[in-house]
């Protein structure tokens, strides 16, 4: 049987020395990362494939831009375009790849964007502003949109807005790529809802809150009114002992959709939870620290055996092998040197590349 190759691509700020796009080779076996080059983009904070898995696409000072994905794991520039507004920080696709959706955090702003058959980006199909104003006199003084997740029925666009401490609920025309708000969630004041995500059978929506350092669980389904969700978890991202300050950062998913991963930037460590399949509830493995400063991304590995950590702060990525027998995971090699690191995207590629 043929053994599967995989790359990691990592977004970095390019406000000093970094340069763009990172792509690695990874080595699942031993967990191990090897730097093949730098794609030059000016601050791709985020990162998303396609879910065809032939395309890349990636937030820019300029807008979004869009990249082909060659068979050895290269990226290929093919057009970039606006989004009349500040940088987004966010980006997501609807399952057809017909849409991408940028969230943007320093405006408050949601955009649509229509996707070309050739994966190109094309017009903007609609754009909102939110309004109102938050409860902290800082940072969440107004709004800030951090995520924006179609649910897996593809009805409703939901954009998560950490600033007022609302999942704002939208309505998607599939054909006009328009959007209108037909409900919301309110979250716990000063909360800060940062990301939500969804099982994928459906089910179940997982909302990690940066503040409060906890993910909520929700039973999701499509009402006769409209979306209905319903609270049946909230589980803390840090241990008891572990004092606050902290900042809930990273939800992601292995593979197999068995276990998710969560990051404390302030309180440097990666927590791993075990998702019960008929309760979508979550189950506590463990809570490490990453051997770094402010881990703003993190991601399994495609063995889910292993995790990487991006330390932003300390300007590393750090991997570890996970037991989950014993509830721990443990350091594997030395870190690894990137200049300031802010998303990771691990993809499978048909063919090794060329030396």
């Amino acid at each position: 049987m043929k053994e599967k190759k995989y790359v990691a691509y990592v977004g970095t700020y390019t406000h000093g020395n970094s340069k763009g796009i990172y792509i690695y080779d990874l080595d699942v076996e031993n967990g191990r990362a090897i730097e093949r080059k730098v794609v030059p983009i000016n601050n791709p904070s985020y990162i998303k494939k396609s879910h065809n898995g032939k395309y890349l696409y990636s937030i820019s000072d300029e807008g979004v831009r869009s990249f082909k994905i060659l068979p050895d794991g290269d990226l290929e520039p093919m057009n970039s375009a606006s989004i009349c507004g500040m940088r987004g920080c966010y980006l997501s696709t609807d399952k057809l790849d017909r849409y991408l959706f940028v969230g943007g955090w320093h405006d408050g702003k949601v955009t649509v964007m229509r996707l070309n058959e050739d994966g190109t980006i094309g017009e903007m199909t609609d754009e909102v502003f939110h309004k109102g104003i938050g409860s902290v006199a800082e940072r969440n003084f107004r709004p800030h949109v951090n995520c924006v997740n179609i649910t897996p029925d593809q009805k409703y666009l939901c954009a998560v807005d950490l600033g007022v401490d609302q999942v704002k609920i939208y309505k998607f025309n599939d054909e006009t790529g328009k959007i209108t708000l037909v409900d919301m969630l309110r979250c716990e004041l000063e909360s800060a809802p940062r990301i939500i995500k969804f099982s994928p059978d459906g089910r179940f929506a997982y909302l990690i809150c940066e503040l409060k350092n906890y993910i909520s669980v929700y039973t999701y389904k499509d009402g006769p009114r409209g979306p209905v969700f319903e609270l049946v978890q909230t589980i803390s991202t840090l241990n008891e002992y572990h004092s606050k300050g902290s900042a809930a950062c990273v939800l992601r998913f292995s593979r197999d959709w068995n276990y998710v991963l969560c990051s404390n930037a302030g309180d440097n460590s990666v927590g791993i939870f075990k998702i019960d399949r008929e309760t979508g509830m979550l189950e506590k493995i463990c809570i490490l620290p990453v051997s770094g400063d402010y881990p703003k991304a993190a991601d399994f590995f495609p063995d889910n055996r292993h995790i990487m950590a991006l330390n932003h702060e300390s300007n590393t990525m750090t991997i570890f092998r996970i037991n989950y027998e014993k509830k721990y995971f443990s350091l594997w090699g030395k870190p690894l040197k990137v200049e300031t690191p802010n998303c990771i995207l691990v993809s499978e590629i048909e063919e090794a590349p060329k030396q």
